[in-house]
């Protein structure tokens, strides 16, 4: 009977203290050198699905900004990948996610593209059909030309022919400089 009493405080001793140390905070020294077989990983090197990260600043065309910062988009998309700006976005780690250094910090590579819903698909259409109203340069946000076009049917039909190729080429974009949307 003597050795049953003593396992059952032994055991409830064992439960209180790690009880009582599970729920203790666990505080890093950050300044403390990474050990490379921790199981912790530098939050730097965490992916993107345990990331928040902002949107990339906008500039509004300031290049000096740009080159003081050194991130930020003075410009926003481009038809092609060498025409996109690149910047860099203050991250912050999910809550309960676990890793070593700075919860929050600047992440590299993200790039200066905007979608405003424009669809390429649904702008050619109304290029097409109603093209000759304007109708395709309301739709990008160019007011002023399309109620030039508007009062001119479609400059006699001139605009609207060069307005499909224009649209067809991509050299004709939303006003706001945002990119068309990925998908139809």
């Amino acid at each position: 009977m003597e050795l049953d009493f003593r396992w059952e405080f032994v055991i409830v001793f064992v439960m209180y203290f790690y009880g009582v140390s599970s729920q203790s905070q666990c505080h890093l020294n950050i300044s403390a050198p990474y050990v490379s077989h921790s199981p912790l990983v530098p939050c730097e090197f965490l992916p993107m699905d345990f990331l928040e990260c902002s949107d990339p600043i906008d500039l509004r065309g300031n290049d000096t900004a740009r080159e003081e910062l050194k991130y930020g988009c003075s410009r926003w998309g481009g038809n092609r990948y060498e025409e996109v700006q690149m910047s860099a976005v203050n991250c912050t780690v999910l809550p309960n996610i676990e890793c070593y250094g700075n919860r929050t910090f600047q992440k590299e590579g993200f790039p200066c593209i905007k979608y405003t819903g424009h669809y390429f698909t649904t702008t050619f259409l109304y290029s097409l059909l109603l093209g000759f109203l304007g109708m395709d340069r309301f739709c990008l946000g160019h007011t002023g030309t399309a109620v030039g076009k508007l009062l001119t049917v479609g400059g006699v039909g001139i605009w609207w022919v060069v307005d499909i190729i224009l649209l067809a080429t991509g050299n004709l974009m939303p006003e706001d400089g945002s990119n068309w949307m990925p998908y139809v």
